[in-house]
């Protein structure tokens, strides 16, 4: 089976999506304040990025937004374990409030690093925000500060998550059906 030809049965349903993300915005805007520096990890959290900073828009937040992108595989299907980036932030992060947006926390091993970056270049305060969360796949000691869902240990494609670079348009968040 092609990635163009996989089955996807849906998990999160765009409303359900679209309902978090307004869940998710008021806690951060209760947590965080109303000016952040937002820091969307491409490529895979742009969708969920911007309908969370339109959701901190109606939440009161008027974030500034900037982009980086991470990688730990390079051209292998599996990770090597060191993270580095690919792309980096133009603004700087000093005395600033960041919120770091991701798609789907693993291994953690992203996040601690990005973290511990932001950190270390003199941000004020590094909070993540993920849209899944697969704590069964956890490999370091890292949690995120707020999280949409917890994700079963599906292979999830959808709302910016991709399958051999499909998928990622979908609306809802699916998984591949395996097919017997």
């Amino acid at each position: 089976m092609t990635a163009k030809e996989a089955k996807v049965e849906v998990l999160y349903s765009s409303g359900d999506i679209a309902k978090r993300n307004s869940e998710i915005a008021e806690e951060i805007a209760r947590d965080m304040g109303t000016d952040l520096l937002v820091i969307a990890v491409l490529k895979g959290s742009f969708v969920f990025a911007a309908d969370l900073i339109r959701a901190l828009h109606h939440a009161g937040v008027r974030p500034q937004i900037d982009f980086m992108a991470l990688s730990s595989y390079g051209d292998k299907t599996i990770s090597s374990g060191t993270v580095v980036i690919t792309r980096d932030i133009v603004d700087t992060v000093k005395g600033r409030r960041v919120l770091l947006i991701d798609d789907i926390l693993e291994s953690g091993r992203t996040m601690e690093f990005a973290t511990r970056e932001l950190l270390d270049r003199g941000a004020s305060m590094v909070k993540t925000c993920l849209m899944l969360d697969k704590k069964g796949k956890r490999l370091v000691d890292f949690e995120a500060d707020f999280v949409g869902f917890d994700c079963p240990d599906l292979f999830v494609i959808g709302y910016g998550l991709d399958y051999a670079h499909y998928y990622r348009e979908l609306p809802y968040i699916g998984h591949i059906v395996k097919e017997e």
